[in-house]
């Protein structure tokens, strides 16, 4: 595995484009969260497939599926960009995150599950959340009881296990997300043996649209406040969304929306994540990807607009 590209510098975040001996190209991010430095939080984002065969309605790294990385694949992600920063692997940063969330749903690789293993022997640092986001695709139960029985022994308290719902509604949830997946009731039950009590609550994400539906009644009935989050998000401007005409609900100019305040008053904890606008331009949000802009060879609005650069 060689990095091949990436985007012209900046102060926000680095995508960078890799591929191995077969030629199979994979992206993955780092980030730190303005006005924080390095010193304070950064972040890692990686990818655990090559494209995605989920082919979710908002998200460019779905669709054009080639397989997934292997364990040593998995490791030159976080060890490329560890090295650059912290060459003796002494990760010297308070909060150091890593989060499988840039290509491709993580629990159809196993060897997501060597890593997370792997990281505590390879690596020193002061303060480590790993982050697993997913759909919760049925037919991987062996993945999540594995992830269970990690998370007990290394992560007790410090692991950030997100679900992508997108929607309350069954009927608009398989619409966006067109694979089979766990029921709320089994998220649930998931969830519920995952949290330990003084450690971080599952989050429950919502990328929300104009049309997007989130009942707070539909949340009470399975989730327990005291167990989970939510999260809302917006959709990020990406081709896909753009040609299934999804518009974001959340924007950057607004931070207040009524369902915000309802979700509040439900006992919820609620994370409004819009981030940097700056970080569309990069490519670097969640469900953008530069391969995608690159075969596209043409312009998308407030998106995909830094340089790509050779390396």
């Amino acid at each position: 595995m060689k990095v091949i590209k990436k985007i012209e510098e900046n102060d926000l975040a680095h995508v960078f484009i890799a591929e191995n001996s077969e030629g199979k190209q994979v992206e993955f991010v780092e980030s730190i969260q303005p006005p924080l430095t390095i010193k304070d939080k950064w972040v890692l984002i990686l990818s655990t497939l090559f494209g995605c065969p989920v082919n979710c309605k908002f998200c460019d790294a779905g669709g054009k599926y080639n397989g997934k990385l292997s364990y040593d694949e998995l490791m030159f992600q976080i060890d490329y960009l560890i090295k650059q920063k912290f060459p003796d692997r002494n990760v010297d940063t308070n909060k150091f995150k890593i989060q499988f969330a840039r290509m491709g749903e993580p629990a159809f690789n196993h060897a997501v599950l060597e890593v997370l293993e792997a990281i505590p022997e390879i690596y020193t640092y002061k303060n480590f959340i790993p982050s697993l986001s997913t759909i919760a695709p049925v037919g991987t139960d062996d993945f999540f009881t594995q992830l269970l029985s990690i998370k007990k022994r290394l992560y007790k308290m410090n692991f950030q296990l997100q679900f992508s719902l997108h929607s309350t509604d069954n009927f608009q949830r398989d619409d966006l997300v067109p694979i089979k997946k766990w029921s709320f009731e089994k998220i649930s039950n998931y969830g519920n043996d995952f949290f330990d009590e003084g450690g971080r609550k599952i989050t429950l994400n919502f990328a929300l649209g104009k049309d997007s539906i989130l009942k707070t009644e539909t949340l009470l009935k399975y989730f327990d406040p005291a167990i989970f989050l939510i999260k809302i998000t917006p959709v990020n401007p990406t081709f896909k969304a753009q040609k299934n005409n999804i518009t974001s609900l959340i924007d950057s100019k607004n931070k207040n929306y009524p369902i915000v305040d309802e979700l509040k008053n439900a006992g919820y904890d609620v994370i409004l994540s819009i981030g940097e606008y700056e970080e569309n331009k990069i490519g670097s949000n969640c469900g953008q990807y530069l391969n995608t802009f690159r075969e596209e060879n043409k312009k998308l609005e407030n998106s995909y607009s830094y340089v790509v650069k050779n390396v």
